[in-house]
């Protein structure tokens, strides 16, 4: 048995750790770009909560509200050009994943400058960025958990990671209470993602012995917990249950990857803008892994027992059941797409998302890529 396993993430985990924003804040800047969204922490006073315990810790703050889900690499430029003119030296991150995401691409492109899709593409590397905190309110990308920032190119609507251990979190706080408030169908769609990244991480080809330790438990995490707080948002220990998951869904995939659910997603929401990553692989996961369980029975099996059947053959109508029960049953089409779109998806998956189809039990080919998809539609 060989492997490595590297991941310096500082988590700060627990309710009302977000009372400590300003005080990890300090430790690393003295003028902070806040990125988040344009409405959800103004409505929930997260972003006033912000910008006051930064203010008490004698950090002065700039706003940055411009991020939107499935972020753009020009959205990242934007920022990195504000925060440029307000020198700012720290980024922190209020929101999901998309803000986390943009808030680490700000990070890396202040000190990088230039083409981002140069790093993003691994023509270019850089192991430096600004320090980024992550404060995330949904529960399922795992942002705060890896060095992935996951950004769409507008002109080619190519969707993949920008990947450096520059961008993990000097910290991440994570607050179950920032979570209580989320509209069910954004619960029902981060919460799925969570569970796809901790499942695809134990089948991956890169999974090892820590990582799937750790997989196994965000799966039965998710799947448990995400059904608890949909059934009942007052449940605070399912809050806490379905946050752990998400973060160490982001903590395997950034050492294990993903496979080829999210391999698919990303060419659909990156053409499909109003389509939330989460409803992507909610509508394409029972499709794939029907087509995959020959070649994976064994980890099929496992997976299966943690979301509550018994044989690898249960892992599809398992995956379905639980769909139903957090009314996710979607389709590609419901958001727009068309069999028109199918050569040019699998076309971008099979180009730009190679390294999660390696890495899947079984390795799809365009052909077979583009019947999965047709059945999604």
């Amino acid at each position: 048995m060989e492997f490595q396993y590297h991941l310096p993430v500082n988590l700060l985990f627990g309710q009302g750790t977000s009372d400590r924003i300003g005080e990890k804040c300090a430790a690393l800047g003295r003028r902070a770009l806040i990125v988040t969204g344009g409405s959800s922490t103004k409505r929930s006073g997260l972003l006033a909560k912000t910008e006051t315990l930064l203010h008490e810790n004698g950090v002065s703050s700039v706003l940055f509200d411009r991020v939107v889900p499935n972020p753009l690499t020009t959205t990242v430029y934007e920022g990195a050009d504000l925060a440029k003119s307000e020198n700012c030296d720290l980024v922190v991150a209020l929101g999901g994943g998309s803000s986390i995401d943009v808030a680490k691409g700000i990070a890396f492109q202040m000190v990088n400058g230039g083409d981002i899709s140069e790093y993003i593409f691994g023509r270019k590397s850089s192991d430096k960025a600004l320090p980024v905190v992550a404060v995330p309110t949904t529960c399922g990308t795992g942002s705060e958990g890896n060095g992935f920032a996951v950004l769409t190119n507008p002109e080619t609507k190519g969707k993949k990671s920008l990947r450096s251990s520059a961008i993990i979190p000097a910290c991440s706080i994570i607050d179950p209470l920032l979570m209580t408030t989320l509209p069910k169908r954004t619960l029902a769609a981060v919460g799925f993602d969570a569970l796809c990244h901790n499942m695809e991480a134990y089948l991956s080809a890169l999974s090892q012995p820590i990582t799937a330790m750790q997989a196994l438990e965000g799966t039965a995490l998710a799947a448990a917990n995400l059904r608890r707080v949909y059934a009942d948002p007052s449940d605070l220990d399912g809050w806490e249950g379905l946050c752990l998951a998400s973060t160490l869904g982001g903590m395997v995939i950034g050492v294990s990857g993903v496979t080829a659910p999210h391999g698919l997603e990303h060419p659909a929401s990156g053409l499909k803008n109003n389509l939330a990553h989460g409803e992507g692989l909610a509508a394409l996961t029972v499709a794939v892994t029907r087509h995959t369980l020959p070649a994976g029975e064994e980890k099929y099996e496992v997976l299966a027992k943690r979301i509550g059947g018994a044989l690898s053959t249960d892992i599809v109508d398992e995956i379905a059941r639980l769909l139903d029960e957090i009314g996710l049953n979607v389709r590609l089409g419901d958001y727009g797409i068309t069999s028109d779109d199918v050569p040019w998806m699998a076309e971008s998956c099979r180009k730009l998302s190679v390294g999660g189809l390696r890495a899947h039990p079984r390795f799809f080919r365009q052909a077979e890529l583009e019947q999965i998809y047709s059945e999604c539609l």
